[in-house]
C-alpha cells in the first residue's frame, strides 16, 4: 500500500477490461437482438442509404446567369409597327432578371406644359380656385398644381390645373388588341455558369459538343434535348400554371428554378441541371398582372422635347440557382460508424 502511494503516476499506465456478465434470459435476449437490428438498420437504411453519410456534401454553388429573348411581333404605337427584342425585353442586357413585355398603353407626344388633371386621380376635382393651392404636387398624380380649377376635356368634371408631361396618362385598361400575340413563341436562352469550390469543379448547362449550332436548332426537352438552354416562352408560363392568353394580358410573375444534384462517385459528367418554374405572388394573376412604365423621348424641329409614355404588362421571369455536390469521404464515414457504434454500446 505504501508503495501504491509513494508512486500515483504509475496508475496512468494501468489497463482495465470490463467484465461482462452473460444473462441466460429468453426475454432479455431478445430485446438485446431486437435493439441491435434497430441500430443497424438506422445506420445503414438511414444513414448510408438515405442521408449518403459516407460522403461529403458542398451545398455553397457559385453561379452567374445570362439570359438572352428572340422573336419579332407586331404592334400599333406611334414610333414602329414591329418589336424586336430590343424594344420589348426589359432590361436590355440579359441577368437573372428579365422582364417581357405582352402588352401596353401608349399615351403619346406628351410635352411639359399645362393641362388640367385626369379626373381618375384622387383629391384632383375642384369646384374653383382656392381648391387647387399653387405649388403643390398632386398625390398619386402627374404634375403640380397651378392655383387654377379648369374643366377637363371631354368630361363636366373640373380638375385642378397642373403643370406636368400633358396630355395626361390613360387611365383606360390594358385591351386584347394591344397584345403582342407572337409573345407565345418568343424563346428565352438561359446560360448557366456554377461552380464548387470544395471541389474545384466547373460546370455548364449548355452541351459543347456541337455548340453554338446546336443552340441554334434545339429547343428545351428533359428526356431528348436536357442540355438545351432554349425555352419557349409558352411552355414557361403553361409549366408555371398559367394560361397564356389569360395572363398576358395584364402580366405575372414567374420563377424559373435551375437545380443541380452532383454525385461525383458516380460520374462526374452525369451532373446536369434540372429545370422547374413556378408562379410567384397572387394565385389569381389576372386580377394582379405586373406592369410599370417608362417613357421614350424625342425632339422636333424647333427643339422641343416629346415623350411617348408606356405602360407595359408582361412577364417578370427571375432565374434562381440552387445545388448540391457529394463525394466519398472516409473521415464522413469513421465519422458516422464509431456514433452508431456508440449508440449501440450505451443501449
Amino acid at each position: 500500500m505504501a508503495r501504491r502511494c509513494s508512486n500515483p503516476l504509475l496508475y496512468l499506465f494501468n489497463y482495465t477490461t470490463v467484465r461482462y456478465v452473460v444473462t441466460q434470459n429468453k426475454i432479455v435476449g431478445l430485446l438485446y437482438r431486437f435493439f441491435q437490428l434497430i441500430i443497424m438498420c438506422y445506420l445503414i437504411g438511414w444513414v448510408f442509404v438515405t442521408k449518403k453519410g459516407y460522403q461529403v456534401v458542398d451545398d455553397t454553388i457559385e453561379s452567374s446567369v445570362v439570359t438572352k429573348v428572340k422573336g419579332i411581333a407586331r404592334v400599333n404605337t406611334t414610333f414602329s409597327d414591329l418589336w424586336g427584342p430590343e424594344e420589348y425585353v426589359i432590361p436590355d442586357h440579359g441577368g437573372k432578371f428579365l422582364f417581357v413585355v405582352t402588352n401596353f398603353i401608349e399615351t403619346p407626344n406628351q410635352t411639359l406644359t399645362t393641362c388640367p388633371e385626369s379626373p381618375s386621380v384622387p383629391f384632383s376635382t375642384c369646384t374653383h380656385d382656392d381648391n387647387c393651392t399653387e405649388g403643390e404636387a398632386v398625390r398619386a398624380g402627374n404634375g403640380i398644381k397651378t392655383g387654377t380649377c379648369r374643366k377637363t376635356d371631354g368630361n363636366e368634371t373640373n380638375t385642378c390645373e397642373i403643370y406636368g408631361w400633358c396630355p395626361t396618362e390613360k387611365s383606360s385598361r390594358p385591351e386584347a388588341a394591344t397584345m403582342l400575340r407572337e409573345a407565345e413563341n418568343f424563346t428565352v436562352y438561359i446560360r448557366n455558369f456554377i461552380k464548387f469550390s470544395q471541389f474545384n469543379l466547373s460546370k455548364t448547362n449548355i452541351l459543347k459538343e456541337g455548340y453554338p449550332s446546336y443552340i441554334k436548332t434545339c429547343l428545351h426537352d428533359e428526356i431528348h434535348h436536357p442540355y438545351c438552354p432554349v425555352f419557349r416562352l409558352g411552355d414557361i408560363v403553361s409549366k408555371a400554371g398559367y394560361r397564356f392568353e389569360e395572363v398576358a394580358a395584364k402580366g405575372g410573375s414567374i420563377g424559373i428554378v435551375i437545380k443541380w444534384s452532383c454525385d461525383f462517385d458516380m460520374d462526374t459528367s452525369d451532373c446536369h441541371p434540372q429545370y422547374s418554374f413556378m408562379a410567384m405572388g397572387s394565385s389569381t394573376p389576372v386580377t394582379a398582372g405586373y406592369n410599370f412604365r417608362f417613357a421614350r423621348y424625342s425632339s422636333d424641329a424647333a427643339g422641343r422635347t416629346h415623350r411617348n409614355l408606356y405602360k407595359v404588362y408582361g412577364f417578370q421571369l427571375n432565374v434562381m440557382v440552387f445545388g448540391t455536390a457529394s463525394q466519398f469521404s472516409i473521415i464522413h464515414t469513421i465519422i458516422n460508424v464509431a456514433s452508431v457504434l456508440t449508440l449501440m454500446a450505451v443501449g
